[in-house]
């Protein structure tokens, strides 16, 4: 053996090169080409796509081959292919003859394979090359299957222009997905390759149709199609115009092209939906611009598939007006969008009752001041009317009960990504639009305690399990629609597991760590105030609005108009929408009310009623609650018996139901010390603090002050009144209007027994008296002044005011 390999060296050493040579000839990435980015719909339609880098419609690789159009390449191209190595040297000798009979190229006699090697060295057609075709094809074979093969020709070969591969051509010719193509199509598709600059569709129909006739017959003679597929087949016209790529999510496609790069993506989006949206936002979008309002986003959410259903980043705005920017992902001002949260946070901590009253009076906390969006007080409120209503001072004093600290925590669990910078930079602004989030973060927010209720009140048992999940979900990757597997990673469409190119919610899912946020009982009673319809500021839009559907909603508007927002809840859906413009530039007329949620409606009207959220009584507990505050109830109340959070049981009795004791006629209060007790009847009354019932007085005209002392029972140490606004020491600084006059300085007073009159004096000087109303505005000179207020029995207050 060693003297005849010693004797054969050479030949061995060349045969040895010639076998490295074979085995290293063929490319570990036979196309190294761009491709387009992709997406498409839940069922797989086409929603959008970008061109190559090259400027060529090539899709991503297919993963498989459709029968008919399988069928009619093999007739066409390659009869053979399942049973040749590469090359069919039949095929080969009957093109040389014909070439040589001709005295030119008149026939290839390449197969699949080898065209597929064409196709990927795109070299000019010699004999020489086609000899390194045949051995690159048997290469090949022997490192791909058969059907892999097939995809790789299908996915690069020419279809004419700069359509490159079988699905941009089916959708740019016929508009639909390649196995939906009829036998028809799938031929004409067949035939186009072998010569695609010469029967361009639309340029030369009637040769592009005898080709395509001639395979259909030949499919025919081959039992492959019968008699009446043929006919049919043979009376349908070939293409004669192009399909535009739909541009129905541009945004979204840009997102997926940023965060995964050129591949084909199916992403969850509901077509149908998608087109709806899309309509609706354009519709919207030309009455706003009218207005000012250029850029307006929507963002629809499947609650119970915790999927993204619709996706429209921005209006069909022009370029000027910044097109192109993803709203959905853009940070803006929050407006009043995050008060369900604090007033569900309050609920589940024990802190609050769904309809206890609140304060909404002028409010000075630390030197901030806030007012509500219509600069009035109600003095007090249901908590659950003061988020219905959006009002600003009952929130501001929430968020200071319950500490910006703890708030600014529930919002990181939350994952409000933009709302970073630690709570002692937002302060009590955080809960009137003082932070930034995007629409997508926002809605997410929304979906997570959305799903949290509709999984406790369908499956309770699994309750905790689902919880975590759906809190964890909530973050900024985009979902698709494969199965998580129970590592939390994320399988492709090929069943494969890619674990470096995972959404980045499936990479971090966690669900043993994630806390538990909120309890059943507070989402449901935060819901029940969302989708309270009685909103006085709301009148406008009521001829959107379904009152046969049930929805949690809740709108927004940041300082200067800059941001409106409207964000819906059911069963089935979380809706956000966001009007603006993109620059930043406020409208005086835009407002969550009148901008976004007529978008909301819009799309709600159009969707089927999913029914309102079970009450998770499990997780509430029903107990006597004082009908006029809303606190606990305590004997001196009268009481209605109420659901209520499981953790509201700890929460205060009612401080606003006191006894009082007066004469037998009701009109004065007495006391043991100056009558007799068989004259002193003693009875419960509703009564709140004076400022609180200077206010609510106002708007509730059946509220009852106390009856006055009688002359001989009043006790010394009765406050009878107080200044509401401003407050003692405060420094006013004169201005003047735009026609040059003074503006005066507003003084409003509480005093307890409202039809009192109270003389007011400036210094030493009487300005003016006030029955039932006290209120009065002044002009003051630069300096400190003494504003002094005495009641006809003589009771008087004082304060001092800096003018400037």
């Amino acid at each position: 053996m060693k003297k005849w390999f010693y004797k054969h060296k050479i030949k061995l050493s060349i045969a040895t090169i010639i076998l490295l040579w074979y085995a290293l000839c063929l490319p570990e990435k036979l196309f190294d080409v761009p491709y387009s980015t992709v997406i498409t719909s839940s069922n797989g339609r086409l929603l959008d796509a970008h061109i190559a880098s090259d400027d060529q419609w090539r899709f991503p690789a297919v993963d498989s081959i459709p029968f008919k159009y399988e069928q009619c390449l093999l007739q066409y191209e390659d009869a053979s292919f399942y049973s040749h190595p590469g090359f069919n040297p039949v095929s080969i000798i009957k093109a040389i003859k014909d070439n040589i009979n001709a005295g030119e190229v008149v026939r290839g006699g390449s197969t699949i394979t080898q065209q597929v090697i064409r196709l990927s060295r795109k070299r000019d057609r010699t004999y020489l090359e086609k000899f390194i075709e045949l051995i690159w094809a048997t290469r090949l074979e022997v490192r791909h299957s058969k059907k892999e093969i097939l995809e790789l020709y299908a996915s690069h070969a020419p279809y004419g222009g700069n359509v490159v591969g079988l699905d941009m051509a089916s959708w740019r010719y016929f508009g639909r997905q390649p196995h939906e193509l009829s036998w028809a199509e799938s031929a004409t598709l067949a035939v186009l390759p072998n010569a695609p600059g010469l029967i361009y569709p639309g340029k030369r129909e009637n040769q592009l149709k005898r080709k395509r006739d001639v395979l259909l017959l030949k499919l025919k003679e081959e039992g492959i199609i019968n008699a009446m597929d043929y006919e049919l087949a043979i009376s349908e016209s070939v293409p004669t115009r192009d399909f535009r790529v739909p541009q129905l999510a541009p945004h979204l496609l840009h997102r997926a092209n940023k965060e995964y790069g050129t591949q084909k993506i199916r992403t969850t989006i509901d077509y149908e939906l998608q087109n709806t949206v899309s309509r609706i936002v354009k519709n919207h979008h030309n009455i706003l611009k009218q207005n000012g309002i250029n850029n307006l986003a929507m963002l629809v959410l499947d609650v119970r598939n915790q999927s993204v259903s619709a996706y429209i980043g921005n209006a069909p705005t022009t370029k000027e007006h910044q097109r192109d920017v993803d709203i959905i992902t853009a940070p803006r001002s929050t407006g009043s969008v995050l008060k369900p949260f604090l007033y569900a946070a309050m609920l589940d901590q024990g802190e609050l009752l769904p309809h206890s009253l609140v304060k909404d009076i002028p409010t000075s906390i630390n030197g901030y001041n806030t007012e509500n969006f219509d600069k009035s007080y109600s003095g007090a409120l249901p908590a659950s009317q003061a988020l219905a209503r959006s009002l600003n001072v009952p929130a501001v004093r929430m968020l200071r009960d319950y500490t910006v600290p703890r708030f600014y925590q529930k919002l990181q669990d939350l994952k409000q990504s933009h709302i970073n910078r630690g709570s002692g930079t937002y302060g009590l602004s955080l809960i009137i639009g003082g932070g930034e989030s995007s629409l997508w973060d926002m809605c997410h927010a929304y979906l997570a305690i959305a799903s949290s209720l509709q999984d406790y009140t369908s499956t309770s048992s699994e309750y905790d399990q689902n919880l975590m999940h759906h809190l964890s979900y909530v973050d900024d990757g985009l979902r698709f629609r494969e199965s998580v597997t129970e590592k939390g990673n994320i399988t492709n469409h090929n069943n494969e597991v890619e674990n470096n190119r995972l959404p980045r919610h499936t990479r971090s899912m966690q669900l043993s760590t994630t806390p538990v946020l909120y309890g059943a009982g507070s989402i449901y009673h935060t819901f029940e105030a969302m989708a309270t319809v009685n909103r006085p500021e709301g009148e406008e839009i009521w001829h959107f609005f379904n009152p046969n559907q049930q929805i949690a909603w809740k709108t927004g508007t940041s300082w200067g108009n800059r941001d409106a927002w409207a964000i819906g809840v059911t069963t089935k859906y979380v809706i956000g929408v966001w009007t603006g413009n993109a620059d930043g530039e406020g409208r005086a007329e835009m407002t969550g009310i009148k901008s976004a949620a007529p978008v909301l409606f819009d799309l709600f009207n159009r969707l089927p009623d999913t029914g309102w959220f079970a009450p998770p009584y499990d997780d509430m507990i029903e107990t006597d609650i004082c009908s006029k505050s809303g606190f606990l109830a305590t004997p001196d109340c009268t009481s209605e018996k109420q659901w209520i959070p499981a953790t509201g049981e700890r929460y205060a009795s009612c401080p606003y139901h006191k006894i009082i004791q007066t004469d037998l006629s009701g009109n004065y209060r007495v006391n043991a010390d100056c009558e007799s007790i068989s004259n002193i009847t003693a009875s419960a009354v509703f009564q709140l603090p004076p400022v609180m019932a200077w206010y609510y007085n106002r708007k509730n005209p059946d509220y009852e002050s106390l009856p006055p002392y009688r002359e001989d029972c009043k006790p010394s140490d009765q406050e009878t009144m107080r200044f509401i606004k401003p407050k003692h020491g405060t420094t006013i600084t004169n201005t003047i209007d735009v026609y040059g006059n003074a503006n005066q300085t507003v003084i409003e007073l509480a005093h307890m027994t409202p039809d009192s009159k109270v003389y007011w004096y400036l210094d030493s000087t009487f300005i003016t008296s006030t029955t039932n109303f006290h209120e009065i505005a002044i002009n003051a000179t630069p300096g400190s002044h003494v504003i002094t207020a005495t009641d006809e029995n003589g009771y008087d207050v004082r304060m001092v005011l800096e003018f400037r």
